[in-house]
């Protein structure tokens, strides 16, 4: 069971991903360049962890074997461009729905939705596509099927009824001359 502990530690830290990196940008400071500043520390957490953690683990295990296939390298970088690119869209989806009016808030919640009912979507899709099951694809279970048409649903509903900005606050006016108690 070590693997869903994992999978339920990956969604904890990707779920609040988007809300750290909105915090974070919204730390800087800088309305206009915050959100890059902040995305400049997320690439060097990536240096941290994603370079640093596999290599201690490869240095104290006994077995590492140090060859390095062609494929398995390119596979391997093709996966981690992608991995950043995404995160980098997460970034400016948010300073898009932003820069259109929404609140920043809302953006994260939509965003964030559309990211993790998405993307297990394009997954399952492919997934099928490049590893066909036995029997073709009218073997898929139909409650499969029906997962993913809820995933779909589910982000759909999240964006659809997301709460709206909190009411605006009107500022009392003073008429010059008038007593104020």
């Amino acid at each position: 069971m070590n693997w869903l502990l994992f999978a339920l530690m990956t969604v904890a830290c990707w779920g609040l991903y988007g809300i750290f990196l909105h915090a974070g940008q919204v730390g800087m400071a800088d309305k206009e360049l915050g959100r890059y500043k902040a995305f400049l520390f997320v690439g060097i957490a990536y240096v941290i962890v994603a370079v640093l953690a596999p290599l201690i683990v490869l240095l104290m295990s006994k077995n590492t074997d140090w060859s390095m296939p062609k494929s398995g390298m390119w596979l391997s970088l093709l996966a981690g461009i992608l991995g950043a690119i995404g995160a980098f869209c997460v970034l400016l989806a948010m300073a898009a729905g932003a820069k259109g009016g929404m609140s920043p808030a809302i953006v994260a919640v939509s965003v964030m939705s559309i990211i993790f009912a998405g993307a297990p979507l394009v997954n399952a899709l492919v997934a099928i596509c490049m590893h066909p099951p036995p029997g073709g694809v009218g073997a898929i279970p139909w409650q499969f099927m029906f997962g993913i048409v809820l995933a779909a649903l589910g982000g759909f509903m999240v964006v659809k009824y997301k709460p709206g900005p909190p009411p605006a606050v009107k500022e009392a006016s003073v008429e010059v001359g008038a007593k104020v108690e």
